[in-house]
C-alpha cells in the first residue's frame, strides 16, 4: 500500500510504501475489542476501597452483657449492621483486574487498528519532525498546514509516533490539546483506538517495520 507523503509546510512531496503486512490486515473486531479490554484492565489503578470489620476503629470490648439486658446480642460495634462499622462486600484494594493476553493476538490487534488508520485515511506520513529546540508553536503551524491540505484532517485526538531520538519533538507536542507524543515502538492497540489520527515520520516507520515486522518475528521464533 501507499500513501501521500508531506513535508512540514503541508505540501505533498511524494510517496512511501506501508509494509503489507502491517497495514493490509482484515479487521476481526472481536480480537480488537478483546485486546482493547485486557489493556485497558492492565492499565486499571485499583484505588476503591471500603474498610472491613477488621479495619474500622473501635471493637474490642463487647458493648454490653450476653443475657439480661433485652436487648440483642452484639459481641463488638465494628459490626456491619452498626453505624460506623465495616462494610460488607465492598471494593477491596486487593482485587486484581489484570487479563492476560499473549503477544501474537496484542501484535494481531495493532496492525488491525493501523491498517484501518491507513484505509480510512486517518494516517499521515510526514518527511521530518526535528526542530532544534522544543517548540510547540511549531507544532501547532505545521497541523494548520496540514489541515489546509487534507480536508479530512481535523487535528483532534491525534497520536504522533516519533522515533527514538525525537526528544525536543515530544516536549514540543505534549503541550497541545488532546494530541499525545509516543515513540513507535511503543504503539498499542487501546491508545490507537483512544484517537482519531496517527501522524507518522519516515523515522518512526522504519522503527515500526524494525518492531513489529512479522517476518522478523517468524525468524526469532524459528530460532527459539
Amino acid at each position: 500500500m501507499k500513501t501521500a507523503l508531506y513535508n512540514k509546510t503541508g505540501e505533498e512531496i511524494g510517496q512511501v510504501v506501508l509494509p503489507k503486512d502491517l497495514f493490509e490486515v482484515s479487521l476481526n473486531s472481536d480480537l480488537v475489542h478483546q485486546v482493547a479490554v485486557s489493556q485497558a484492565s492492565n492499565r486499571r489503578r485499583n484505588i476503591a476501597h471500603a474498610k472491613g470489620r477488621g479495619e474500622v476503629s473501635g471493637g474490642g470490648k463487647k458493648p454490653w452483657r450476653q443475657k439480661g439486658t433485652g436487648r440483642a446480642r452484639h459481641g463488638s460495634n465494628r459490626s456491619p449492621i452498626w453505624r460506623h462499622g465495616g462494610t460488607t462486600f465492598g471494593p477491596d484494594k486487593e482485587t486484581n483486574f489484570k487479563k492476560a493476553i499473549n503477544k501474537k493476538m496484542q501484535r494481531k490487534a495493532l496492525f488491525m487498528v493501523l491498517s484501518q488508520k491507513a484505509k480510512n485515511n486517518a494516517l499521515i506520513v510526514l518527511d521530518d519532525l526535528k526542530f532544534e529546540e522544543p517548540k510547540t508553536k511549531e507544532i501547532k503551524n505545521i497541523f494548520e498546514n496540514l489541515k489546509k491540505k487534507i480536508k479530512t484532517f481535523t487535528g483532534k485526538g491525534t497520536i504522533i509516533a516519533l522515533s527514538k531520538d525525537d526528544k525536543n519533538s515530544v516536549l514540543s507536542v505534549r503541550n497541545m490539546v488532546r494530541t499525545v507524543p509516543m515513540q513507535a515502538e511503543d504503539l498499542n492497540c487501546l491508545d490507537l483506538l483512544s484517537y482519531k489520527y496517527l501522524i507518522l515520520t519516515k523515522n518512526s516507520l522504519k522503527n515500526i517495520k524494525e518492531t513489529f515486522s512479522v517476518k522478523k518475528e517468524k525468524e526469532s521464533s524459528e530460532e527459539e
